[in-house]
């Protein structure tokens, strides 16, 4: 079984009769909508699940798990998810998979936000590997850019898969992907984004994990805030 099998059977085993569950995006998330559809059609597990992502509704529903849409709950019970970056203070970095104001929300909702990865996403500060993602409104997007530069962001649009366009998410935001100097923290940075007009999101995930289940070369770790 490899890490991410293991993270994500993990996390499908503190699944509880009766959970409203929140289902994240990318090749982790999809193993976890696996195990615990393995667990409600083998042991009866009552849960209904709501997803992150067309993606991972279209995963979900393939193997039969009961969904509700975002429009109809109020919070979640659990969202389980993986992450680009995690720091030693659970700050988190997401979406690379351009779907963070539903991310976002989710975990905000939910009482319980496990985050799944191995350990090669573990940082020592936010924007170590990647560039921030930072969804804006189309019309806003060169406003917004300049003013991250002004703080001193540097980047751009962020290109579509096939590279003959832009991408843009699940609702039509725009993404850039910006890097910004080290001397910066996670939480001035995350002030600085909440603080720019036009930016609708970004990814940067302050002070929302409950826990990161961590896999390296067969065992499971789990760390608690």
């Amino acid at each position: 079984m490899s890490d991410k099998e293991l993270v994500a059977l993990h996390a499908a085993n503190l699944v509880k009769d009766g959970m409203v569950v929140g289902l994240g995006t990318g090749s982790t998330a999809n193993l976890f909508i696996e195990a615990l559809a393995r667990r409600r059609n083998e042991q009866g597990l009552k849960v209904t699940a709501a997803s992150s992502s067309v993606v991972s509704t279209i995963k979900a529903q393939s193997l039969g798990l009961p969904l509700i849409s975002i429009e109809h709950f109020s919070r979640l019970d659990l969202y389980v998810d993986g992450a680009d970056e995690v720091t030693p203070d659970m700050t988190l970095l997401k979406g690379r998979g351009s779907d963070l104001v539903r991310e976002k929300l989710m975990a905000k909702a939910a009482d319980q936000f496990l985050v799944l990865v191995d350990q090669s996403k573990l940082v020592s500060r936010i924007g170590e590997k990647f560039a921030i993602p930072i969804e804006v409104i189309p019309f806003a997007w060169q406003l917004a850019k300049r003013s991250l530069e002004a703080i001193g962001g540097r980047g751009d649009l962020r290109q579509n898969a096939s590279k003959d366009g832009l991408a843009m998410t699940s609702h039509g935001s725009l993404v850039l992907d910006m890097t910004f100097d080290a001397g910066m923290s996670a939480e001035q940075l995350n002030a600085a984004l909440n603080a720019t007009p036009g930016v609708v999101e970004h990814g940067i995930f302050l002070g929302l994990a409950s826990a990161v289940i961590i896999a390296t070369d067969g065992k499971v770790e789990e760390r608690r805030g």
